[in-house]
């Protein structure tokens, strides 16, 4: 009885503890790095850490968008891996040709996934400096203050941005299959969605979320192309191979603390960079890593899920050695940072249009490399996990998207069973 008591009680401190948290946090001022909130009021104190609970690669500039999105609202919806009690986000005008100018951006809870309205009291208004606008120039990136707000594991977000002039190319993320919003005016505060009547299938100017936690270790950084993209996941659903990732390292006994960074570009390459209006092929992996992976928040470990791009798109490389050491050189640049490697296999394509004998020849010849322990500080074998028994050079049939290059959401669930989590556990690299 004396137990029961005692429990409830607590529970009435926790809720009256909670309340006052969102209360104080729905002010306009940001919080310094410095400053420990904890999700759960009971638990011990700690000081938390900066993580990273959700990035996208900025990929091209956005056809068509030769002066941005002038007196627009732009409501991003984005799905954390893990949550904190504080958060901030990075714009990118990395493919713009001017400054751009964003005068009015927040950030809140969605009511319901994919929504574009806000969960009643969770809009959070954001400043940069704390100023309530920002200037960023043509190729650079700005991060905001931090705000309090409660934000939950694997909830979407709406970050919403208000631009007042022209800003040239807008720098966007083509394949999210997820749905974002567009509305005229500046509708950044407006809790409804009544007024974001335009969809969107892209993701624009946002490229990274943090939060700050006590309760997660760090970040695991994926570099990818389509795969890691998720291009042929049910949109809207959540169900890229990082995100099955990201919910057994949330859910699994003994599982390491980590949040999932996802930094696939569909059609990108490890050694050759796509047209800059190029919809679909993205910088380089060896261009992008430091930028994409290696200074994304609280990164502890790395995997690499890329190569067979390089090919399959033209100009093809039929030379096994030049991937290889291609990746090899990924690695080193982790390496430099004190990152340790996980890297994949690569997977089947048997029946895809781009599929020759001679290609999958240059595709078995680079695995024996990446499983012989030549390449990365770890190994995850894709190909063995997706391909058919009885023909290796194809996708299993469950496992295939119906293009023969791309798996389907039970692909991509495979994929993240695959991955051995002890082996993202540690922070210093192998000695290949």
């Amino acid at each position: 009885m004396g137990y029961a008591l005692l429990a409830g009680l607590a529970a009435i401190v926790v809720l009256v503890s909670t309340a006052i948290f969102i209360g104080a946090g729905s002010g306009e001022g940001g919080l310094g790095e410095d400053s420990p909130q904890s999700r759960n009021p009971a638990a011990p104190a700690s000081s938390g850490q900066w993580v990273g609970t959700w990035s996208a690669a900025p990929a091209a500039a956005e056809p068509r968008s030769r002066d941005g999105f002038a007196h627009m609202s732009i409501r991003n919806v984005v799905h954390t891996a893990v949550g904190g009690t504080q958060a901030r986000i990075q714009l990118s005008n990395l493919f713009g040709n001017r400054p751009l100018t964003i005068s009015h951006a927040t950030i809140a809870l969605a009511a319901a996934p994919s929504n574009p309205t806000a969960a009643a009291g969770s809009m959070r208004r954001l400043s940069f400096g704390n100023k309530p606008s920002v200037t960023i120039p043509a190729g650079g990136e700005v991060t905001s203050d931090a705000v309090r707000l409660n934000v939950p594991h694997a909830a979407d977000l709406l970050v919403t941005t208000y631009s007042p002039t022209p800003s040239g190319p807008v720098t966007y993320h083509p394949y999210a299959r997820q749905t974002s919003y567009v509305a005229g005016g500046d509708r950044t505060e407006d809790t409804s969605g009544t007024a974001f009547n335009q969809q969107s299938p892209y993701w624009r100017y946002l490229t990274a979320v943090d939060v700050w936690s006590n309760e997660t270790d760090g970040a695991v950084a994926v570099l990818g192309d389509s795969i890691t993209d998720g291009i042929t996941s049910s949109p809207g659903a959540n169900h890229r191979w990082t995100d099955f990732l990201a919910e057994r390292l949330r859910t699994e006994r003994g599982a390491p603390r980590l949040s999932v960074l996802n930094s696939g570009i569909s059609g990108n390459r490890v050694l050759v960079d796509g047209s800059k209006f190029s919809p679909n092929n993205g910088p380089s992996g060896l261009t992008r890593v430091n930028r994409d992976v290696l200074s994304r928040t609280g990164v502890k470990v790395v995997v690499v899920e890329m190569g067979l791009n390089d090919i399959i798109k033209p100009p093809r490389q039929r030379d096994p050695v030049k991937i290889v050491n291609g990746l090899r050189d990924l690695v080193r640049q982790a390496h430099t940072r004190g990152l340790r490697v996980v890297g994949a296999t690569l997977t089947p394509f048997g029946g895809h249009r781009g599929y020759t004998p001679r290609m999958d020849a240059v595709r078995r010849a680079v695995n024996e490399e990446i499983r012989a322990g030549k390449v990365f500080d770890a190994v995850v074998d894709f190909d063995a996990a997706l391909r058919d028994p009885a023909h290796p050079e194809r996708l299993r049939a469950a496992y295939d998207s119906g293009d023969h290059l791309h798996p389907s959401d039970n692909g991509y669930r495979a994929m993240a069973q695959a991955l051995d989590l002890q082996t993202l556990k540690g922070s210093r690299p192998a000695k290949l």
